[in-house]
């Protein structure tokens, strides 16, 4: 099995609702995404997906949140957009993304900060 890592990031803005202490106030951090995909094999090159790929995919996806106010874009107008909701936010739209390539999504992680970061796989 290979296992291979893209890094990417997006710069936003949230708030989290019903949240007692500062994070309720509106604040931006520099979000850093980890994208981790597995293969059972390689093509003829001997890759499981071109790291440039996956990376335009995760860019693709990022886009939607990149300098925005995190509240104010779907689902997150109505779902916290807690670094763990993100999470699952981006592993779920990129796997659509992925979905037709030798690779399957295992895991998404954001940071929020460099000491703190939420995790989703299935």
């Amino acid at each position: 099995m290979f296992e291979l890592t893209v890094k990417s990031s997006f710069a936003a803005a949230h708030l989290l609702r019903e949240y007692d202490g500062k994070c309720e106030n509106i604040h931006g951090h520099n979000w850093l995404v980890e994208v981790k995909v597995a293969a059972k094999s390689l093509n003829e090159v001997g890759l499981a997906i071109d790291f440039k790929d996956l990376k335009a995919a995760t860019e693709r996806v990022l886009q939607h949140l990149d300098h925005k106010c995190l509240n104010e874009v779907e689902p997150f107008d109505e779902l916290n957009p807690s670094s763990e909701n993100i999470a699952r936010w981006i592993f779920e739209s990129l796997k659509q993304h992925l979905c037709d390539t030798r690779v399957s999504l295992k895991q998404v992680s954001v940071w929020e900060n460099p000491d703190c970061c939420a995790t989703f796989w299935e």
